[in-house]
């Protein structure tokens, strides 16, 4: 009798211990560390993985879900990094970019999450002027076709600021222990941000134009925080050609507003941005909206590329 309740005993304590194995194999959890004990971070696209990095320092692994050179807004995901949102320690995205991690990060389960749409104020950028499309602003991701907010924060380095003291606090959730160093790193990386705040308004200061051309309509916070205009070429698509009407729009703005140059991006097709600036004889040059960073980046990181934008911009500008 007392042999068999050990039995039983043992063969349930058995069960138990099996099943608190299958049950931790499924728990985000398992893989929230790496082996060496670093939270496991992963980000939607460039912007965030920088933010994750730069706060994360040592203390993290962080994968982007964007490879360099994809466009962000075009991404589709694998099942494996759909999987590897629910095992994270840690996510960082925008919501209202890129529709297919939206989906993923809200069935992920996942507790800890920071949005950088939720971190910081957003608006709309996209208006209609008599019918067509008038910009100072982006509203081209699919998400926003309906005229939705535009995501665009990370190009003005203000709100770029704010969302980086609310990723500071979800990796601080996630990873108690290291609260003081991604305090550190924010502090530091704010303080970076405060400096190229200062350079842009320094440097766009005297100026004898506000006005600027793109094909990508990326730069609208940018524009309101220093006080320029952005005109988009096309309205809601950076591929699509823009129409007739909107041409003619253009050369009486570009003569109206001393335009100089008309600005094309890295990652999108500058074809007609080089077609209208030939039939406007205007000048071509590149403005990033730094979605990702590749080998025709003119800057190794978030700092260098606006620096180049900025540099851009006060010749496009006239600044003195």
């Amino acid at each position: 009798m007392n042999i068999r309740r050990h039995i039983s005993t043992a063969a349930l304590a058995g069960v138990s211990v099996l099943g608190l194995l299958a049950l931790s194999a499924c728990s985000p959890a398992g893989g929230a560390r790496t082996e060496d004990g670093r939270l496991r971070v992963t980000a939607s696209f460039y912007p965030m993985e920088f933010l994750a990095r730069q706060i994360g320092g040592k203390h993290v692994e962080v994968t982007d879900l964007t490879k360099p050179g994809v466009e962000p807004h075009d991404l589709e995901l694998t099942p494996k990094q759909t999987g590897q949102l629910g095992d994270s320690g840690a996510i960082v995205y925008l919501k209202g970019l890129q529709p297919a991690v939206d989906d993923a990060v809200a069935q992920s389960g996942n507790q800890h999450v920071a949005d950088a749409a939720a971190l910081t104020s957003l608006e709309k950028h996209g208006t209609e002027v008599d019918g067509h499309h008038h910009t100072t602003g982006d509203n081209h991701s699919h998400s926003e076709a309906e005229g939705g907010d535009d995501p665009h924060i990370w190009l003005d380095p203000v709100k770029y600021a704010e969302v980086a003291k609310g990723v500071n606090k979800t990796l601080a959730k996630a990873d108690p222990d290291h609260r003081a160093a991604y305090q550190k790193n924010t502090d530091a990386l704010v303080k970076k941000l405060d400096g190229l705040d200062q350079e842009f308004r320094a440097g766009l200061k005297k100026r004898s134009s506000d006005t600027f051309l793109t094909t990508h309509a990326a730069f609208g916070y940018l524009a309101e925080r220093y006080g320029l205009t952005e005109e988009a070429i096309s309205g809601l698509d950076p591929e699509s050609e823009p129409s007739a009407h909107r041409i003619k729009d253009l050369h009486t703005l570009a003569a109206a507003h001393h335009v100089s140059t008309v600005f094309f991006e890295t990652i999108a097709n500058p074809a007609t941005a080089k077609a209208l600036a030939g039939d406007l004889h205007l000048k071509t040059d590149v403005l990033d909206p730094l979605e990702g960073i590749n080998g025709k980046s003119r800057g190794r990181d978030y700092f260098g590329v606006q620096r180049a934008n900025l540099a851009a911009l006060r010749k496009a500008l006239g600044s003195k």
